[in-house]
């Protein structure tokens, strides 16, 4: 097993949600964390609004692509985080899963998407200083 935790987001189309936090978590772990994203039904693309929202705090997802969820992803994640694919993300024994209950951008205009971007942020910020504190009391932010 990995020597830092792993966390996998998934939803329906991994192209709004789950690849913001994803991106947000790579983004603000710096390594100290493994991150994955995956959907139960991959689209074609990322939504273009979330790449822009995104691309507003310097983080660039043009090169990021919807993946399928596959039961290895979940088996060798330590903590799975579900945005809205319900009971069609597999479940597994030992594996901590969590519910991430967000509005799908999809469709959304960007103030919109940014406001989810927002909720996603601070939810990710809390998730880092569970499994990954930065030494000397201060937090992620």
């Amino acid at each position: 097993m990995n020597d830092k935790p792993s966390v996998l987001f998934v939803c329906v189309h991994n192209a709004g949600r789950s690849q913001i936090a994803a991106g947000l978590l790579s983004h603000f772990a710096a390594g100290r964390i493994e991150v994955r994203s995956a959907g139960t039904e991959p689209a074609d693309r990322i939504n273009p609004t979330a790449v822009a929202a995104m691309a507003e705090l310097g983080i660039d997802m043009t090169a990021s692509t919807p993946e399928v969820l596959t039961a290895d992803a979940v088996q060798t994640s330590d903590i799975v985080i579900t945005m809205g694919c319900g009971d069609t993300c597999p479940h597994f024994p030992g594996i901590s899963y969590r519910t991430w209950d967000l509005p799908d951008p999809a469709g959304r205009p960007l103030e919109a998407v940014r406001a989810i971007r927002d909720t996603i942020a601070d939810h990710v910020h809390a998730l880092i200083n569970e499994l990954a504190p930065v030494v000397g009391g201060r937090d992620c932010r």
